[in-house]
């Protein structure tokens, strides 16, 4: 697993005060597949409108570096991309913090997020067809072979839910990179 840090510095306090969120990324695949070191969490975060001010008081700005409340404001009403970074001083640990909510899988991944205890705290993960999805879609955006590893990581390690997956490979035009990450298990 993932260092712990990740865990008390950024997702002990969102679940400290009940802020639905998933973790997906790097930390998710690692905990699926093939463990690899990273910087980041990257957290898809509901945030209610009348959160945000909860969310900036559980990072002080002593401790990290966060947009201020009208700059989260803005990225939590975008219909699509609402992104905006946390970073810890201390250790320079981001997280990547999304607030859309029009992902077409979200709903579904939400009601299938997994909950697994840590030594800081029980925390949400992306189940790992969602977390492959999007790995899939930062790949087409960055062309990254690290994307491609993770997945062939959680493909190797995790039994997934073939129908989903494929239906959702095919309606967001993901099957080629899906095979070609399928292909680096068998090389």
């Amino acid at each position: 697993m993932q260092d712990p840090d990740f865990i008390s510095i950024f997702v002990a306090p969102l679940e400290k005060v009940g802020i639905r969120y998933m973790i997906t990324g790097s930390v998710a695949s690692s905990i699926y597949g093939e463990p690899r070191n990273t910087l980041d969490i990257v957290l898809v975060v509901l945030l209610e409108s009348n959160q945000t001010k909860e969310l900036i008081n559980l990072f002080p700005e002593k401790d990290f570096y966060l947009p201020p409340s009208d700059v989260i404001e803005i990225e939590r009403r975008r219909e699509a991309h609402g992104h905006f970074n946390i970073i810890h001083h201390n250790t320079g640990f981001k997280a990547d913090i999304y607030l859309s909510r029009n992902h077409p899988c979200l709903p579904w991944a939400l009601d299938n997020c997994r909950r697994i205890e840590t030594d800081s705290c029980l925390i949400s993960i992306a189940p790992p067809e969602y977390v492959i999805l999007h790995k899939l879609e930062f790949y087409r955006e960055s062309g990254h072979q690290r994307h491609l590893r993770d997945i062939a990581g959680i493909i190797e390690q995790q039994e997934l839910d073939q129908t989903f997956l494929q239906h959702h490979l095919t309606a967001l035009n993901l099957t080629n990179h899906y095979k070609a990450a399928e292909d680096l298990i068998s090389k």
